[in-house]
């Protein structure tokens, strides 16, 4: 409370009119309600492990950036507050952003619509045709030290190095798979929000917003494309629904949106993402990175990372065939 008292008085709120709550969202910052004299705001902290990686405040300041073009451009998102001039604000160490609220609420897997993939793939067409560069995508190669990994759990975590090790080969192909096509992606890069899936979007009475801005960055708009299409189709729920799928990428395509001729080298490099969000809770498990508070979270992250690499390594033929069959090949 302390801290939410600092903030509001900070920022001239005025005195706070009720107990801030908490809200459900990502797994990476604090999300909670704030309501004050002067209205009802979303607060986000962002999380402090993060904040000290080296990178950190540059990429925020690039998103930033992106975030205002993406505003003056008429994109239904809902940008960060600016307050003596910055979005970022900082409060006793702690970094965060203060948004104006909106009532809408983010969609269930149940609840979404054809409709609903239609209207996300012509929005993702109308950013990624914002800017458009020839530049090498900025996606390295996965390199995951798997024994290093059994090795600390064996000691500290049995049932995590009981599934780490029953999927080793799994991750080792995935992980060899997708290096070799991280080089045949397009040199292509536009604005991408790069994590634009139903939880980042809230919707009320037929209208939504973007949220999550802070992954906003340069980067390719066929990884983006056929990530979001993945994530609106089902994926998170291990229910890919192949009509979401076309239909979203249909969408894109008739809004001016660029197909990707080769999606079979799409289909492998979504694993770098995939396994690099294991290996960053497999971090958070041990304590390698994060606080002790966030270490039961990163073990529920590490099983729900190896099910849902699992489940995409066996959904490959349906995806792939729903693809190729929209470009005609």
């Amino acid at each position: 409370m302390e801290l939410f008292e600092k903030i509001a008085c900070q920022l001239g709120l005025g005195k706070l009119t009720a107990q801030p709550e908490p809200l459900s969202g990502g797994y990476m910052h604090k999300m909670f309600s704030l309501e004050t004299e002067r209205g009802k705001y979303a607060l986000k902290l962002l999380n402090p492990y993060l904040m000290k990686r080296e990178s950190a405040m540059h990429n925020y300041r690039q998103a930033e950036e992106l975030e205002a073009k993406l505003e003056s451009r008429g994109v239904p998102i809902l940008p960060a507050l600016i307050f003596s001039g910055k979005k970022m604000q900082e409060t006793d160490g702690q970094y965060y952003y203060l948004f104006d609220w909106f009532a809408g609420s983010a969609l269930k897997h149940e609840e979404i619509k054809t409709m609903h993939c239609q209207e996300m793939g012509r929005t993702l067409a109308g950013i990624h045709g914002i800017e458009r560069r020839r530049e090498r995508v900025n996606l390295d190669e996965f390199h995951g030290d798997w024994d290093f990994y059994l090795e600390r759990l064996s000691r500290e975590d049995h049932e995590l190095w009981e599934l780490l090790q029953e999927n080793l080969e799994l991750l080792r192909s995935c992980q060899k798979e997708a290096n070799a096509a991280v080089c045949r992606i397009p040199e292509v890069v536009t604005i991408c929000h790069d994590d634009m899936d139903s939880k980042n979007v809230l919707w009320r009475d037929g209208e939504f917003r973007i949220i999550d801005l802070e992954c906003l960055s340069y980067d390719s708009p066929y990884l983006e494309l056929y990530d979001l299409a993945l994530n609106w189709a089902g994926y998170e729920e291990c229910r890919i629904e192949p009509e979401r799928l076309k239909a979203l990428v249909d969408a894109y395509g008739e809004a001016g949106g660029l197909l990707p001729e080769d999606w079979e080298c799409l289909y492998y490099a979504e694993f770098i993402a995939k396994l690099d969000w294991l290996e960053f809770n497999l971090k958070r498990t041990l304590g390698i990175e994060g606080g002790s508070d966030e270490k039961q979270l990163g073990a529920s992250m590490v099983k729900w990372a190896i099910r849902h690499i699992r489940y995409y390594s066996e959904k490959k033929d349906v995806v792939l065939g729903c693809l190729t069959e929209q470009n005609g090949q």
